[in-house]
């Protein structure tokens, strides 16, 4: 009888063990799904940003810096291969907003390209495509929470003997975090 509960308790203590690891592996695997989401949408704007620097350039003939450096920054993006982290990618990623809002900016100094129906509809994708990113950044730091308090609750044995470690959440650049100045 003594025999049958120790069996007992140590098959309770194997299925603990096995459904505890599968569940930590099935978190790092949401964490690596949605660092791939992201990867799709930057690809996705990738895409599309030649198909607006062409548009742009027959309108915006001494803008060639501007485009340029989105150019630049694209290439740069498209060259991290997947050796660089979420978070160098991002970076750059954050850099190439900025600049495709100059270029959105351009659009008001030139009538013709603002009514320019390509442009126009690149201009309604790359918005779309920067709502889907900040949506998928959004996703991963929701996934890597979920792992990173995984890993990190009592009992920890199982992290701990599979090597899972704590991954590290997206971070807004420090230029975003500051209060904007209105002024009228």
């Amino acid at each position: 009888m003594t025999l049958w509960i120790i069996l007992g308790i140590i098959a309770v203590v194997i299925i603990w063990a096995v459904s505890a690891y599968n569940g930590i592996v099935k978190l790092k695997n949401w964490v690596s799904e949605a660092a791939a989401q992201i990867d799709v949408q930057l690809g996705r704007r990738n895409d599309l940003i030649p198909n607006l620097v062409e548009t742009v350039k027959g309108y915006a003939k001494h803008e060639q810096e501007t485009l340029s450096q989105v150019i630049a920054m694209r290439n740069q993006l498209t060259n991290m291969g997947s050796n660089a982290s979420v978070q160098e990618k991002m970076d750059v990623s954050n850099q190439l907003s900025g600049t495709l809002k100059t270029i959105f900016a351009l659009s008001e100094s030139y009538p013709d390209l603002k009514a320019n129906t390509n442009f126009i509809k690149l201009q309604e994708e790359l918005t779309n495509t920067e709502n889907k990113i900040a949506y998928s950044r959004q996703l991963y730091n929701s996934s890597v929470a979920q792992y990173n308090i995984k890993i990190q609750m009592i009992p920890n044995i199982i992290a701990n003997f599979g090597g899972f470690t704590k991954e590290q959440m997206l971070e807004i650049p420090a230029e975003e975090r500051a209060v904007p100045k209105v002024q009228f």
